[in-house]
């Protein structure tokens, strides 16, 4: 026993280890990489069907004995686990451990699943690893947390984790729990960047209340759960720069948010069930572009109450589902007219937005319609803020335009003698938007009653006094103007018929009048 002891002490291999696990210890000791790969890249697939016989293979507890309770460095050198090509037996379990080394594992295989929860780490990385399952709840690094291309069958937890610098999850694969979730990760906070570009999902990717210091990139990504309701479930995401929901190049040496060389192969977003980023808080853009998303008729792409400097909705249109945007809040928004869904399938109650991006062609008889689309009964605030958004930007008539298609969107839900008020308003001024309409109708009647009166028989009113001579311009110019007195009413009487057409131009010019003066009313408060 006391020999054994002091030779743990000195760093020497304890009893009891296999020479692959002796081999191991003292790669450990040196903080060299012990490399058990055969040099045949189908055998040595962690993820193929070869099967990996003793020659490398390790237990799991003598890699938590090195990681915990490690023998010490040899001189000069600094003490780190470094595995390739390893099998790794049983279930690896340093839940609420703390490991200084720094820990690389490349193209290994574990038989169990492995446990990390409440557990400390300098820095981890598992590359291109086969783990049936991560546990990692409540999971602390200093520095970062690498899982690029590895497989997960079982799913990934890391529930209330705390990643020091970067979470990277590139090309990884990753399968559904019991539960349904691939990867639970709420209340995660990851201090740097979170980047799963071109990640395989297959269940809930569950981002609850998550917060990224700079930007999380699922370039590429293709997340699958078609059979619930949610394939990403981010509500009350916090990402101080960027969401990227973006295309990634396939099998490029440069990933990490940069833009694929040309010629590149690009593999779009992809999501094939409902995505959930509510109360979502982005400082610099959510970024759909190229995005594809496969919904059910009970799937959304919900928006709600997301604030962003920028929205950049270049996805593809969804032939199902809905996209919610109620109560967004967004300074530019970037769109296309075929990306966005038709009627029913829009609700953007409460949205605003301060200016408008189209990419590439938008008339506004589609942006109209987009407005239309977003509420099956009127709403007028849609209207209002796309004309005022419009008008900044100098813009007026196509202001006007919108203004004019609220009013007719408001009729439709009046009493018929109201709506039949809205038409006479809509044929002769435009609801005042088009005033100009005005005068070609006072001129065209007043042009038509000076012809009109020049037959008509004029006694004097009264008998007495001093009369104004008949003049019938002028007569019918009173008529029209219901505020403006001329004299001439009151000092002519008609008889017959010409008392109707009388009557008729007084109705008309009343009419025209009050049309004006509202479409006034509504050009001063809005100014």
């Amino acid at each position: 026993m006391t020999e054994g002891l002091l030779r743990l002490r000195a760093g020497s291999a304890p009893d009891g280890l296999t020479a692959v696990e002796a081999g191991m210890w003292e790669a450990f000791r040196n903080g060299s990489v012990y490399d058990l790969s055969s040099g045949d890249p189908a055998v040595d697939d962690p993820h193929g069907p070869h099967m990996w016989g003793p020659e490398r293979t390790v237990r799991a507890r003598i890699v938590c004995w090195l990681l915990l309770d490690g023998p010490p460095a040899l001189a000069g050198r600094v003490s780190s686990l470094k595995l390739v090509g390893v099998r790794i037996t049983d279930t690896m379990d340093l839940a609420g451990g703390t490991v200084v080394p720094y820990v690389e594992l490349r193209a290994c295989r574990f038989d169990r699943e492995v446990l990390l929860p409440e557990t400390r780490f300098t820095t981890l990385r598992l590359v291109d690893c086969a783990v049936p399952r991560l546990e990692a709840a409540r999971l602390h690094t200093e520095g970062d947390l690498h899982l690029p291309r590895c497989r997960f069958p079982g799913g990934i937890r890391l529930t209330d984790a705390q990643i020091g610098t970067d979470l990277l999850l590139n090309q990884a694969v990753v399968h559904h729990n019991r539960g349904g979730r691939s990867i639970a990760a709420d209340g995660m906070t990851v201090g740097q960047d979170l980047q799963a570009e071109l990640l395989e999902s297959y269940g809930e990717l569950s981002l609850r209340g998550v917060q990224i210091g700079v930007s999380l990139s699922l370039r590429g990504a293709h997340l699958r759960n078609p059979r619930a309701r949610l394939a990403l479930n981010a509500p009350q995401l916090t990402v101080e720069r960027t969401l990227y929901l973006t295309p990634a190049g396939v099998n490029s040496p440069l990933l990490g948010g940069l833009t694929p060389a040309e010629g590149t192969r690009v593999q779009r977003f992809a999501c094939q069930g409902g995505i959930r980023l509510d109360d979502g808080r982005f400082g610099d853009a959510v970024d759909l572009e190229q995005a594809r998303f496969v919904l059910t008729e009970e799937q959304e792409l919900s928006l709600r109450r997301v604030q962003t400097p920028e929205l950049r909705f270049l996805g593809e249109r969804p032939a199902a589902g809905r996209v919610v945007l109620s109560g967004a809040r967004v300074v530019n928004l970037m769109d296309r007219a075929d990306s966005w869904p038709g009627p029913g399938r829009l609700h953007m109650g409460g949205f605003t937005y301060e200016s408008l991006v189209p990419r590439g062609p938008f008339p506004l008889s589609l942006r109209l319609a987009w407005v239309a689309a977003a509420s099956a009964e009127y709403r007028p605030e849609p209207y209002e803020l796309l004309a005022a958004v419009l008008r900044a930007g100098g813009e007026d008539e196509e202001a006007r335009e919108v203004l004019l298609a609220k009013q007719r969107r408001r009729r439709t839900g009046l009493p018929p003698a109201a709506r039949l008020w809205g038409y006479v308003q809509d044929w002769t001024v435009a609801y005042g938007y088009r005033p100009g309409r005005a005068a070609v109708w006072m001129a065209l009647l007043w042009a038509g009653g000076s012809v009109a009166f020049a037959r008509a028989g004029h006694p004097p009113l009264g008998g007495g006094g001093r009369q104004l001579a008949w003049d019938p311009a002028l007569f019918a110019l009173d008529l029209l103007l219901p505020v403006i007195d001329l004299g001439q009413i009151g000092s002519w009487q008609l008889r017959g018929w010409w008392q109707w057409l009388a009557a008729a131009m007084v109705l008309i010019g009343w009419v025209l009048a009050t049309t004006v003066a509202a479409g006034a009313t509504r050009l001063l408060r809005r100014s």
